[in-house]
């Protein structure tokens, strides 16, 4: 299965700094993954749902590691394309979101 086509839709919040559409084969698209600042960095997270008890579960996501990493590494490729497209590196970006925590450790 390939990847033949990612949309990267920024978003300038504390944590979610995009949504990404990506195409499989030419077929099958995805939408909803969400580019988050992490705790550690940038992470891909699939789309999900709330469910009754309040937690989300995934609605799409990758069987094992391995589809999973080469999936996240070509999301995250085309985020910092995409944030080189409009001027402002991904670093920067992760910057500016730690800036925007208040000294509580609360994000407004």
């Amino acid at each position: 299965m390939e990847v033949t086509e990612i949309r990267i839709h920024l978003r300038n919040e504390a944590r979610l700094k995009a949504f990404a559409t990506v195409t499989f084969d030419g077929a099958f698209v995805v939408h909803n993954m969400k580019v988050v600042n992490g705790n550690n960095g940038l992470i891909v997270c699939m789309p999900s749902r709330k469910i009754k008890d309040g937690t989300y579960k995934d609605i799409a996501h990758p069987i094992d590691n391995e589809f999973r990493n080469k999936l996240e590494t070509i999301i995250l490729k085309a985020y910092k394309e995409e944030m080189a497209k409009v001027g402002v590196s991904a670093d920067e970006n992760r910057q500016s979101a730690a800036g925007a925590q208040r000294a509580d450790g609360v994000a407004h």
